[in-house]
């Protein structure tokens, strides 16, 4: 639904987004800060409108709260501007980003903004951004991305691609539970979001 406003030659358009316009990537105003919906489930009640079972993303904190919807409630479209930044460096509790085409244009975010995102920056990687009210808010990683295992337990004589798991530290930091038979200089493909091993992409060369 569109509403046009005319003011003193002035011309605004506000797009109200209803219950059934809410799609995953969709990014909504609530509070007067930026949601991306992550996902969204009708919920069927007895003689009674459905209700949209949603989980959301808040943009500027990266908190995600799940929220039932009712048909009538309608909401403002987010103007989210997206474009292509890289990581630089973290240096106490702060990360440094810049713009992929102009690197001199740079920006900080804090620890607490990244959460989780955090354990998976690599410099040279080019990542989304999320500018909004003329601010970077928040960044967002591929789903998979790929990393060198630093370190890794030896793995048992006698192991398979089947079977338990151990705790490696791939490049950045972060600890990972692999299968066992993973080693020191392995690149291994892990899911973001979840912070799971997907699979291994290439073996370590042996020198």
């Amino acid at each position: 639904m569109i509403f046009h406003f005319d003011f003193w030659d002035l011309h605004f358009d506000f797009y109200m987004l209803g219950i059934n316009d809410l799609k995953p990537k969709t990014v909504i105003i609530i509070n007067d800060e930026p949601y991306e919906v992550l996902s969204t489930n009708f919920l069927k009640m007895q003689q009674r409108k459905p209700v949209l079972q949603t989980r959301l993303k808040n943009l500027i904190n990266g908190k995600v709260i799940e929220r039932n919807i009712q048909h009538s409630e309608e909401f403002e479209e987010a103007e989210i501007e997206r474009l292509t930044v890289e990581f630089l460096y973290h240096h106490r509790g702060e990360y440094w980003f810049c713009e992929a085409n102009d690197r001199s244009k740079r920006f900080q975010l804090d620890e607490s903004v990244l959460g989780d995102n955090k354990n998976f920056l690599k410099s040279g990687v080019p990542i989304d951004a999320f500018k909004f009210n003329g601010r970077i808010i928040n960044i967002s990683l591929p789903i998979k991305m790929d990393f060198k295992v630093v370190e890794a337990p030896p793995g048992i004589k006698g192991d398979t691609a089947q079977g338990g798991t151990k705790v490696a530290i791939i490049e950045t930091g972060a600890k990972v539970a692999v299968p066992l038979f993973i080693n020191e200089g392995d690149i291994i493909r892990v899911n973001t979001e979840s912070g799971e091993y997907v699979e291994r992409v290439e073996k370590a060369k042996i020198q």
